[in-house]
């Protein structure tokens, strides 16, 4: 029988909130909130994808993950160097692909994420890719709000969305 890959599993604790952090290989392939209605369902699209079982432990870039999101947390870092691994389907690595490229401090409604990946009719769809992402902060899903400018569903809450807003509007 084949042996499983494994997908080393951290828990981290932020100031708005526990975070589950993993690794597969040499990258983070999971930051995602404990609280998260959606666990379940990103912990099986993981293990399915990556053919693989969660194992409690530390890797290296577990450590660096929780080193930068220490720095984040402190004000000290407004962009991550670890390397992701998404795990989801072409147009979900798609729109996480995209929020990397919201900087900073910075937000932007679903309907704009839609129009910057050249699919301005799939707003909704955009929204699902958004609730499906597994690399909490490290792909900004925080900074997408609603058109009206305001504060719409996140995996960890609207009280970690908004504390996430304000810790970055205060050290831009």
């Amino acid at each position: 029988m084949k042996e499983k890959n494994i997908i080393k599993i951290k828990r981290y604790e932020s100031p708005c909130g526990i975070l589950m952090l993993g690794s597969f290989g040499d990258k983070l392939c999971l930051c995602d909130w404990q609280v998260e209605k959606h666990r379940e369902h990103v912990d099986k699209r993981l293990k399915r994808l990556l053919r693989a079982e969660f194992e409690e432990g530390m890797s290296d870039v577990i450590g660096e993950a929780a080193r930068q999101l220490d720095e984040f947390f402190a004000g000290k870092r407004k962009e991550f160097t670890v390397p992701l691994l998404f795990v989801g389907t072409e147009f979900q690595k798609i729109v996480w692909n995209e929020l990397l490229k919201i900087p900073f401090g910075q937000t932007i409604s679903y309907g704009e994420m839609a129009q910057r990946i050249g699919m301005s009719k799939a707003v909704r769809a955009v929204a699902n890719a958004n609730g499906a992402n597994s690399m909490s902060i490290f792909a900004p899903c925080h900074r997408i709000i609603g058109s009206d400018r305001s504060l719409t569903g996140y995996a960890g809450g609207l009280p970690a969305k908004k504390y996430l807003l304000e810790l970055e509007a205060n050290n831009e």
